[in-house]
């Protein structure tokens, strides 16, 4: 008889009893236990998602409410749905999107299937390309990222709304700034839509995420569009679990001043400790283990021997994503954990204005990103990539900045950098 390899490890990760500082933000603690009963369908008293006219409407409409958006919709299919939608709806008729590189692949693979085309910048030359000549139907931008970094997101704004295009906010990593002190939700800093996965700082489960919408000019056909892209078969549960994450947080505007204190504490003392945080975000720890001479890898292993489960951690940074369902305990975990890392033998020290690394100049656009994404592929050594077209956006995971996007030209700065970021192959055409 066949076991249950994928159940196995999950109840046997629980088993550990290490404090969660990683996605979904419920933290296994605060969604009620008889979800499994609501896993039900489109039936006359549940309502439809994309013909939403009683309960689910009634609790987008909270949903709007309490974020403050013009509409909101829900999605069970993550982030990756909302995104698709917004794309959709800024670029009916195809059209040339400026995008920040600092981009998750699921949006580069929604510009292929649509048939848009980016115009790929440096996030710190998103300003300067929105005040040049440049013709673009949309601003598209990712904030925060995956360390907790924030774009100028009112200046972006502004400079969209000057010249007449709308600013498309991937901001799954920030739902919950809504809530925190300041308001950082790109929402509320002028943002035309954002899509807000949830689930990821938020007590929803997996896999739910919403569409907000704060320009009326994309309200009539959102549905429709969202529909165009959406399973069939949307999760009750977790739509359920978005409604009641909903109500708390209406009862409960201010359950993140405690996260907020607690990262605070935290950052202090890591700082002591000579490890920096470089998070924007005041509910994430962005832990730089350099200044000790480990990477971020050594520095989330160390805490997973110590109690704790980090998010993810790279060659320099180690992220823990703190929520108002983590306990006291699991702050206290943290701080003494890295107490004992401070206590650790220091090796040699990078140097301080080390970072990830990035290519200077971006490599050249050959071919259209979708027939590149669509066409028949295969993988080479990097090595033997030089002079390829690439075929799949090449991205340190976890998520950074793209090295090579698809249907750019793989030269030898590139191929370099991946072999640095640890790419044996790439897809190239």
């Amino acid at each position: 008889m066949a076991d249950s390899p994928l159940y196995n490890a999950l109840r046997h990760h629980l088993s550990l009893g290490r404090s969660s500082f990683h996605t979904p933000g419920h933290k296994n603690a605060f969604l009620p236990k008889d979800l499994l009963s609501l896993d039900l369908t489109e039936l006359p008293d549940t309502d439809s998602l994309y013909d939403a006219c009683g309960p689910i409407l009634k609790a987008e409409q909270n949903a709007a409410q309490l974020f403050g958006a013009k509409r909101t919709l829900f999605s069970s299919d993550g982030c990756t749905l909302c995104i698709q939608t917004m794309l959709h709806l800024a670029c009916p008729e195809k059209g040339r999107v400026l995008c920040s590189r600092r981009i998750h692949r699921s949006a580069v693979n929604a510009m292929a299937l649509l048939g848009l085309e980016p115009v790929w910048v440096k996030p710190q030359e998103l300003l300067l390309y929105l005040h040049s000549p440049v013709q673009v139907n949309a601003c598209y931008v990712t904030s925060p990222d995956y360390y907790g970094r924030v774009l100028d997101i009112p200046a972006l704004a502004k400079a969209c709304k000057e010249k007449g295009i709308p600013l498309l906010v991937d901001n799954a990593h920030g739902s919950h700034l809504a809530f925190t002190n300041p308001d950082l939700h790109p929402l509320h800093l002028g943002a035309s839509m954002t899509a807000d996965s949830v689930h990821k700082t938020l007590g929803v489960l997996t896999g739910g995420a919403l569409l907000q919408i704060g320009d009326e000019q994309f309200l009539k056909n959102a549905k429709s569009a969202m529909a165009l892209f959406g399973s069939t078969s949307p999760s009750y549960p977790i739509m359920a679990s978005i409604d009641l994450t909903v109500k708390w947080l209406s009862e409960h505007p201010n359950a993140f001043e405690s996260v907020e204190k607690s990262i605070f504490k935290l950052k202090e003392k890591a700082s002591s400790f000579s490890i920096p945080s470089i998070s924007d975000d005041p509910t994430r720890l962005t832990l730089d283990a350099s200044s000790h001479g480990y990477s971020g890898e050594e520095l989330a292993e160390f805490l997973r021997k110590n109690g704790v489960e980090p998010e993810m951690a790279d060659s320099r940074y180690c992220v823990l994503i703190a929520t108002p369902w983590n306990q006291p305990e699991d702050f206290e975990r943290v701080e003494k954990a890295l107490e004992l890392f401070s206590e650790l033998p220091q090796k040699e020290v990078l140097p301080s204005d080390s970072d990830l690394p990035e290519l200077e100049e971006l490599p050249p656009v050959v071919l259209p990103l979708r027939e590149a994404v669509l066409s028949e592929s295969h993988e080479l050594p990097v090595e033997e990539s030089v002079g390829a077209i690439c075929a799949e956006a090449a991205c340190p995971c976890p998520p950074g900045i793209p090295v090579v996007m698809p249907g750019e030209l793989i030269l030898p700065e590139a191929a370099s950098l991946l072999k640095d970021y640890g790419f044996s192959t790439v897809k190239v055409l």
